[in-house]
C-alpha cells in the first residue's frame, strides 16, 4: 500500500503535487520491485490516478497488479450521505463519482438511483428532498480531503 506523498498546502490542488509525489513514488517503487516483490501495489497517494499509472509503468507489473483507489471512496461517501439525507439504507443507493479523483471529479446523476428509482424521479416524488441539497452532498464529498 503506497500512501506516501508530499502534504497538500492550502490553495494547492492534488494535481499540483504531481512532480513532488512522482519523485517520492520512484524512491518507493524501484526498491520494492528490485527486492523481488511479487504482490499487488495499492496506491492511495494523491494525485491517485496519475500515481497509479506511474506505479504501473515504473514497476512493469501487469495492470491487474497495480490498483488505485480512484473515486471508489468518493462514491462510497456519496452513497452514504445521500442515504442519510433520504433516510434509506446506503445499500439502496446507487450513485457514482467518476473522473479523476479530485477537483475535476463529477457525479453521474443520470445513472443515480434510490431503490431502482432514478434520483430525478425520487426528488419529484419527495418534495422534502431538494436538488440543491444533493449538489451540496457532492461538493462536500469532493472537498472532503480539504477539510
Amino acid at each position: 500500500v503506497i500512501t506516501a506523498g508530499a502534504p497538500q498546502k492550502p490553495g494547492e490542488t492534488r494535481l499540483d503535487l504531481v512532480s513532488k509525489n512522482l519523485k517520492i513514488l520512484k524512491t518507493i517503487v524501484d526498491p520494492i520491485v528490485e527486492s523481488g516483490f511479487n504482490g499487488i501495489f495499492l496506491v492511495a497517494a494523491n494525485p491517485v490516478d496519475i500515481l497509479t499509472y506511474a506505479t504501473w509503468k515504473l514497476s512493469g507489473f501487469p495492470k491487474e497488479r497495480v490498483i488505485g483507489s480512484g473515486t471508489s471512496l468518493d462514491s462510497a461517501r456519496f452513497r452514504k450521505d445521500i442515504a442519510e439525507m433520504v433516510n434509506v439504507d446506503a445499500r439502496s443507493v446507487h450513485a457514482y463519482i467518476m473522473g479523476e479523483h479530485g477537483d475535476t471529479e463529477f457525479p453521474v446523476w443520470s445513472h443515480a438511483n434510490i431503490g431502482g428509482i432514478k434520483i430525478s424521479e425520487w426528488v419529484k416524488a419527495h418534495p422534502e428532498v431538494k436538488e440543491e441539497e444533493l449538489v451540496k452532498i457532492f461538493e462536500s464529498v469532493r472537498d472532503a480531503a480539504y477539510t
